[in-house]
């Protein structure tokens, strides 16, 4: 049988594995929600140990803890920064909505190490770690800087790696034409390139919507408090605690400029979420262009051919399978429920507080890391690897009826719609069909019929 230690809090004294960092708060909480698998995000961990760290210094500035009580405490967040002490983190993302006990479990994780490697009582959970502080302004504070995080060292990079492999891939298939089609059926000639060009252009508009809204998501809740007055915390304490966090992460936090709005909306969320679900959208529809066009290889489109990574089929040799486009649009349908579950709970701001913050973080951490990964694997195991094929490309332009659209000028539209159709219904080119009903001569058809003119 394990040992155990005995802790207390106000409500009495709790059992602790004597293996474990955390005190009764923590242990409270593994006992009372036994729910699920789903645990706080590692991003969210290292965003409160960052958090922790910023505080401490602003107190030690402040005159609320001394030096040696702010070193113990920068040195176990330092600790947790590197990955060490995970296993100390274990509480479900289904627990108190303002996600208390987290705080809590980085407070007690922090004094327990903290006073070890000190070797007294140097720090205490509530008075010391959590000076200046609530759980209230703690964790709207560090789902934001969880989420500034993420997407600085995870999405855009992912999205910028995306773009820049589309580029090459546009200059690459320059002048190479292609049938458009629109409805899911044929019309009139693009370039292939162009068509990159919009998966690029998708990308981009994503990009710069996420670059062009970063600052609400920067602005931070810490130095609200309990209710948003700021009670037992220093003047401009938030200031001092974004400044810091500045010089350890390279990004421009700012103390929100309304507390009360800081600690129960979460719209800043709400608004990255929605152009996370806006890039699921765009490479939703990049992807399955891409495995449609390569549908086949010899009974679909198959006008591009895309690596084969794995063997398709455990029956069927030989086939290969899109199966890069099924990863990344499983994850954008996530990422679409995901936005749909945050704008829910962002709804739930009751009073001074929203109460559904950990299902926001561990959501939002979600779509963040798939939309990144996924982004980056098609990438690489796909459009780096990506080729057109120029004789489908162009048999199927030569077979297009649409190609009549140009002799609208020549012709009229009723007798080129006419010529389409008569072609189609006696499985004849358009050409054939053109001259069969003496619209044109072969001569006039061939001056008016190119596809380079139609791009």
């Amino acid at each position: 049988m394990e040992n155990y230690r005995i802790e207390h809090d106000v409500l009495g004294e709790v059992k602790v594995p004597a293996s474990a960092c955390w005190m009764s708060q923590t242990q409270r909480s593994l006992e009372n929600f036994k729910i699920g698998t789903e645990k706080m995000p590692p991003a969210l961990l290292d965003a409160f140990a960052l958090l922790k760290l910023a505080c401490a210094a602003a107190n030690e500035q402040e005159g609320k803890i001394s030096k040696a009580q702010k070193e113990a405490i920068v040195k176990v967040c330092r600790e947790i920064l590197s990955g060490n002490y995970r296993d100390q983190f274990p509480l479900a993302v289904w627990q108190t909505g303002s996600g208390t006990q987290t705080n809590m479990n980085f407070n007690e994780v922090i004094t327990f190490i903290g006073n070890q490697n000190a070797g007294k009582s140097l720090l205490h959970p509530n008075d010391i770690v959590n000076a200046s502080q609530s759980s209230n302004d703690t964790f709207p504070a560090a789902l934001h800087i969880m989420a500034s995080l993420q997407l600085k060292n995870e999405l855009i990079p992912a999205l910028e790696e995306i773009i820049e492999e589309l580029k090459r891939l546009e200059e690459e298939n320059k002048g190479l034409i292609k049938i458009g089609r629109t409805h899911l059926q044929d019309a009139t000639p693009l370039y292939f390139s162009d068509e990159i060009s919009g998966w690029r252009s998708m990308m981009e508009h994503s990009l710069r919507q996420l670059n062009q809204n970063l600052p609400f998501i920067h602005e931070l809740a810490i130095g609200a408090t309990a209710v948003g007055s700021g009670l037992n915390a220093p003047k401009d304490f938030g200031v001092r605690v974004c400044k810091i966090l500045d010089q350890a992460t390279g990004i421009h936090f700012s103390s929100d400029p309304n507390f009360f709005h800081a600690l129960t909306s979460k719209d800043a969320c709400v608004l990255i979420s929605g152009i996370l679900k806006g890039l699921a959208a765009n490479a939703m529809k990049m992807a399955n262009d891409v495995r449609w066009l390569a549908s086949g290889p010899r009974c679909g489109i198959g006008e591009i051919e895309i690596p084969a990574n794995e063997p398709g089929s455990s029956i069927m040799p030989g086939k290969v399978n899109p199966t890069q486009c099924e990863a990344l649009t499983m994850v954008c349908v996530q990422v679409m429920g995901n936005d749909t579950t945050i704008g829910i709970a962002a709804s739930q701001g009751n009073f001074e507080l929203n109460v559904f913050m950990p299902l926001i973080a561990y959501n939002l951490s979600q779509s963040i890391t798939l939309l990144a990964d996924a982004l980056h694997s098609f990438t690489i195991h796909t459009l780096n690897g990506l080729k057109a094929i120029e004789e489908k490309m162009q048999q199927n332009l030569n077979n297009s009826l649409m190609l009549v659209t140009c002799l609208n000028p020549v012709i009229g539209y009723e007798n080129a719609g006419k010529a389409a159709r008569y072609a189609y219904e006696n499985n004849l080119s358009l050409k054939e069909a053109i001259l069969t009903l003496g619209l044109l001569t072969e001569e006039q058809f061939e001056k008016h019929v190119r596809a380079e003119k139609m791009v």
